[in-house]
């Protein structure tokens, strides 16, 4: 058997900032749910992969594409990702695993709809008019690329 896409480790760690799913109609109760934590699995994949949701092989028991990018969505808009990331970092800093003096950063070259005024010229496209824009994300962990729980 292959090493689970979430390990025991990291699924304590998350499973509690889960919302806790709506009860299930008594008389026409429908489809039973799919797992959260397979369902976690299905939208690693897709994620990890790159493939399209509707592509994602239901062989693999973690539910159709749709149900795994609704409960994305859902999870999203519950705020479980904002919260499981500052978990995260949070047990990083506590077991002093971040590098204050290393981070990611990315950029994206984008006209920006419905700003005000036009535009200076984009020097890294051939003076085209647009705006360049920043992200810097988290510290990056020392040692290692990704965590470990």
């Amino acid at each position: 058997m292959s090493k689970p896409w979430v390990s025991d480790a990291l699924w304590e760690k998350g499973h509690p900032l889960l919302p806790v799913p709506k009860p299930g109609r008594f008389r026409f109760p429908g489809r039973k749910r799919i797992d959260d934590r397979k369902a976690l699995t299905g939208i690693l994949f897709v994620l990890k992969s790159g493939i399209p949701w509707e592509r994602l092989p239901q062989e693999m028991g973690w539910g159709s594409g749709m149900t795994c990018w609704r409960r994305l969505k859902a999870w999203h808009d519950a705020g479980v990702w904002e919260r499981l990331h500052h978990l995260l970092l949070s047990k990083l800093r506590a077991a002093d695993g971040l590098a204050g003096s290393r981070a990611c950063v990315d950029s994206a070259c984008l006209r920006a709809v419905g700003a005000g005024g036009k535009p200076g010229p984009n020097p890294t496209d051939r003076r085209k008019p647009g705006r360049k824009h920043h992200v810097m994300g988290s510290p990056m962990p020392t040692g290692c690329l990704w965590p470990r729980l």
